[in-house]
């Protein structure tokens, strides 16, 4: 049974992150949205947080518990992009998009796993990509974040298992997003020939995975990687 808590959602101002804070808000929960600007979307609750700066975390946690109660569940969401050849990437290209996607998410998940522990129910739930395990050319630095999280993920799931919290990673395709909607035609019609269903997810459909490895019917699942990418990375 749940414990008295909060959800924090990293990343959920907009996109994925923000479907996934409304539908857990519909799902009974309190959500706090992590994001840079600390703007509450939709009435929800927020707290400023730059997953690239460990000051950032341990002064937006210690808000979050301090206003809103223990984090009972996190979903690390947030993430960044910075493509290019890596013959071409720049060291502040590695570093960025490594400390915000998956440094700054181990960093926050030791915070909060402090409080699960104590509470013996937890869930952790790490938002990857479908380039976690297919790669994608010209995402060396992003793919290497991904599937880092999936490492990190699986480990959690043998340290915590046996205090009741789980930690799961939904591995996402071509999501319906600002991101994608900057892809020019010919990119699109050539993403969308490569997707068995033949179109892109909506933020909403991530949502509702999301939403169930939080809830009490997934206590029994852990350490699993979660496909939601229309058939795109089978086999990998």
């Amino acid at each position: 049974m749940r414990p008295e808590g909060v959800v924090l959602v990293t990343g959920g101002n907009r996109g994925i992150g923000l479907a996934c804070a409304r539908r857990l808000r519909d799902a009974g929960w309190s959500v706090v949205v992590g994001s840079r600007s600390g703007l509450a979307p939709d009435g929800l609750a927020a707290v400023s947080l730059d997953l690239a700066d460990p000051a950032s975390i341990e002064r937006a946690f210690d808000h979050v518990t301090q206003a809103h109660g223990p984090v009972i569940a996190l979903v690390n969401n947030a993430g960044i992009t910075a493509d290019t050849l890596l013959m071409r990437m720049s060291d502040t290209d590695i570093d960025t998009v490594l400390e915000t996607n998956l440094a700054g998410p181990i960093r926050l998940t030791r915070a909060a796993v402090r409080g699960m522990v104590r509470a013996r129910w937890g869930r952790i739930v790490f938002v990857s990509s479908v380039v976690a395990t297919m790669g994608g050319p010209g995402q060396v630095n992003y793919a290497a974040s991904k599937s880092g999280m999936i490492g990190v993920a699986r480990s959690l799931a043998r340290e915590l298992g046996p205090r009741g919290i789980t930690a799961n990673v939904v591995a996402p395709g071509f999501v319906d997003t600002d991101m994608t909607a900057e892809l020019d035609d010919s990119r699109r019609e050539q993403i969308l020939t490569s997707i068995p269903l033949g179109r892109y997810a909506s933020p909403d459909e991530i949502a509702g995975v999301v939403t169930f490895l939080c809830s009490d019917d997934a206590g029994y699942v852990t350490g699993a990687v979660v496909p939601v990418d229309g058939g795109l990375g089978m086999g990998h």
